[in-house]
């Protein structure tokens, strides 16, 4: 089992900037990936970027050259630094941890980009 708890999501005008951690409960090296996921309203939940072990790192690519994604391992945190936001980036983002064949999800944070 793992729990994880997201934080850092708002309001923001769009070309701001906001980053969303995820803390997770045990080392976040010993998931074999681990990220962001995204949920539009209406919209399907899709990815946005993940690391995957190995040293793979996978971006959306309606996010690549404006989110990066990070992680401490002495925190068992990962971070999103999201950049140059647009309308379409509001969603509700939730981090992710997959340890298959368990995938576990935190609760959700808001993230809204509008004048």
């Amino acid at each position: 089992q793992v729990q994880l708890v997201e934080s850092g999501g708002g309001s923001v005008q769009p070309g701001g900037s906001l980053r969303l951690s995820c803390a997770a409960s045990r080392s976040i090296f010993s998931m074999y990936a681990m990220g962001w996921y995204r949920q539009a309203p209406g919209k399907q939940r899709e990815l946005v970027a993940e690391f995957i072990s190995g040293g793979w790192i996978n971006y959306a690519d309606s996010v690549k050259g404006r989110f990066t994604i990070s992680r401490d391992s002495a925190k068992n945190t990962v971070y999103l630094q999201m950049n140059s936001l647009k309308p379409e980036d509001t969603a509700v983002y939730y981090c992710n941890a997959r340890d298959p064949p368990a995938r576990y999800w935190g609760q959700g944070t808001q993230v809204t980009v509008s004048s």
